[in-house]
């Protein structure tokens, strides 16, 4: 018991923050402080927009950049992290909001945190590594589509069609575009995503989001264009935390959204984190730890009115360009926003819708990596596939089934590309110290196999389909050192074979089989007719012998040189288990 609670507590103790951190922090504070700067400006229009897109509101949006990004900062596994409202999860929010409203979502985003947290105790984190490449680009792309045709509605001016699917919502918003055009709000989205998307080219340290979005606003404001709708009135600050929001009696209605939320936070989060540690040298992050401070965020967030919250590529990519050290760029970054929560929500809540939808237009456009989807789609026939059966489940359906749906069938050809690596050679007898004419006796009536690698479901059947069509011969001996692994469908098929074979008169012999396998192929009872029949031999030239002795016995062979083997006459060398099979 006590060496029980001193693991959970050592478990504990691992995910919590450690004076490391504190003292890479103090290590280059004002670059730091100058990345953080830096990241809050480019996230404000990101944080607003993500809150507007997930039907909460941009100050849901706002509360989850302060308060999530704040703990994920702090107790997260990465030091360069930058954590909020993201475009992926507001694809997935989306429909949260249209079934269950705003408190389902915030009740929603609480149990993913507490989810998380859970992973993070069972050390899930190494785990997320395994979801393939292919599986990753399709889902970013149909993430990147997503977020751009959800934008159609604010881009165009037109109020936001009723629906679940977006490319049903994005078909009402243009026929509505059509009857009545609103070129104004229009114009400000166009506008802002090109300034976006060349400033980049052209200056790429520059925030052109923010700068854009200012001068539209302040266009709107000066010109009194009542076509750009603004943001709307925001609070002058966060909410004080509650629980009003949570209903118990949802709590088994919400569960499978809960886990679709906490999957898409820890997929998207550890991505993030992985990300950046390939942008710098000497950093890496704890998976585990970084799983921790996420869940942490998302069970705050919705006390605040946050939507759940994931590590943000785009703006962790920022933070790490502009030279972050430490997890005090990524504070930096919620306080700023903070600090705009409280001094500047009028102004604020002048921003044009339109302008928002450019910058994430541009955003998702951004999103899109041509040359990764270009090499991935070269790759394999099979990578192609993955990525855009992926990408295309994500604009269908959801995110979540997309990413099932992208894991089942890049396992299904993994191993259908694993079953066709194994081999089921015929291979010839070895010589040993036969004459000619004896070695060639044998080669006639003995027949043996190699089985070389895995024997396993996916591949066993075309095994059995094989070595039930040998020809008309005596003995088969099956070589099976070289099997790298074999499950329970592999052994039934192997015991299958060996029966129709007998059934034949074949006698099977086999050698080589490891000690590892022997259990599975005992388990079945695959192993009992070789083991009790005296047929399973450690090396082949044993079972050599005793597919020689089975011939002698049958009359096939002819007495040895010193005639002391006849038909018919025990052989003391002979078992008696092979002498009875000659019998038969």
């Amino acid at each position: 018991m006590t060496s029980a609670i001193s693991r959970a507590a050592a478990r504990l103790t691992a995910l919590l923050p450690t004076r490391a951190d504190l003292a890479d922090m103090r290590h280059d504070p004002r670059r730091d402080l100058l990345a953080g700067l830096t990241v809050a400006i480019v996230a404000l229009p990101l944080a607003l927009g993500f809150g507007v897109s997930s039907g909460l509101g941009a100050e849901a949006g706002l509360a989850t950049a302060v308060v999530a990004g704040a703990l994920a900062a702090v107790f997260g596994g990465s030091n360069l992290q930058v954590s909020g409202p993201t475009g992926a999860m507001t694809v997935v929010l989306v429909p949260i909001v249209g079934e269950y409203g705003p408190a389902g979502v915030l009740t929603v985003g609480l149990m993913a945190g507490v989810m998380l947290v859970a992973l993070a105790a069972l050390r899930a984190g190494k785990y997320m590594s395994y979801v393939p490449a292919p599986v990753v680009e399709g889902f970013t792309l149909g993430i990147a589509c997503v977020i751009g045709l959800q934008q159609v509605p604010n881009a165009l001016g037109v109020p936001a069609p009723e629906g679940d699917r977006v490319l049903v919502v994005t078909w009402r918003a243009v026929e509505e575009f059509v009857r009545h055009p609103n070129w104004t709000a229009a114009g400000f989205a166009v506008s802002v995503a090109v300034v976006m998307l060349l400033g980049a080219r052209w200056r790429p340290t520059v925030p052109f989001s923010i700068l854009a979005v200012i001068a539209a606003t302040a266009v709107a404001q000066v010109a009194g264009l009542d076509a750009a709708r603004p943001i709307g009135d925001l609070p002058s600050g966060l909410p004080a935390p509650s629980f009003g929001f949570l209903d118990a009696g949802s709590l088994g209605t919400l569960l499978a959204p809960a886990v679709a939320v906490a999957a898409l936070a820890a997929l998207e989060s550890l991505l993030s984190a992985s990300v950046a540690d390939g942008m710098t040298v000497g950093q890496k992050h704890d998976p585990d730890r970084e799983l921790f401070g996420q869940g942490l965020a998302n069970i705050a967030a919705p006390l605040f009115g946050g939507v759940p919250a994931t590590g943000a590529i785009a703006r962790t990519a920022v933070n790490v360009r502009t030279g972050a050290g430490s997890r005090l760029a990524a504070l930096t970054h919620a306080a700023i926003l903070a600090v705009t929560v409280f001094a500047a929500a009028p102004l604020v809540s002048k921003i044009p819708l339109a302008a928002l939808a450019g910058v994430l237009l541009a955003t998702a456009v951004r999103m899109i990596e041509v040359g990764s989807l270009r090499a991935m789609a070269k790759a394999t026939r099979s990578d192609a596939l993955i990525l855009a059966l992926t990408a295309a489940a994500t604009l269908a359906l959801d995110l979540v089934y997309a990413v099932i749906i992208g894991l089942v069938v890049a396992g299904a050809l993994a191993l259908r590309a694993v079953a066709k690596q194994v081999r089921f050679d015929q291979v010839p007898l070895d010589r040993g110290d036969h004459s000619d004419e004896e070695h060639a006796l044998l080669a006639e009536h003995i027949v043996a196999y190699r089985i070389d690698g895995p024997l396993f479901f996916a591949a066993a059947h075309r095994f059995l389909l094989e070595l039930t069509e040998v020809a008309d011969v005596r003995v088969v001996i099956l070589r099976m050192s070289r099997v790298s692994t074999m499950d329970a469908t592999g052994a039934l098929v192997l015991k299958d074979a060996v029966e129709k074979l007998r059934r034949r008169g074949i006698l099977v012999l086999a050698s080589g089989i490891r000690a590892g396998q022997r259990q599975v192929l005992d388990s079945v009872g695959a192993l009992e007719p070789l083991r009790h029949d005296g047929r399973d031999y450690a090396t082949t030239p044993e079972a050599i012998r005793a597919a020689r002795d089975h011939l002698e016995w049958a009359g096939v062979l002819p007495a040895d040189a010193a005639g002391q083997k006849q038909k018919g006459v025990p052989n003391p060398a002979t078992p008696p288990e092979i002498r009875a099979e000659a019998a038969r």
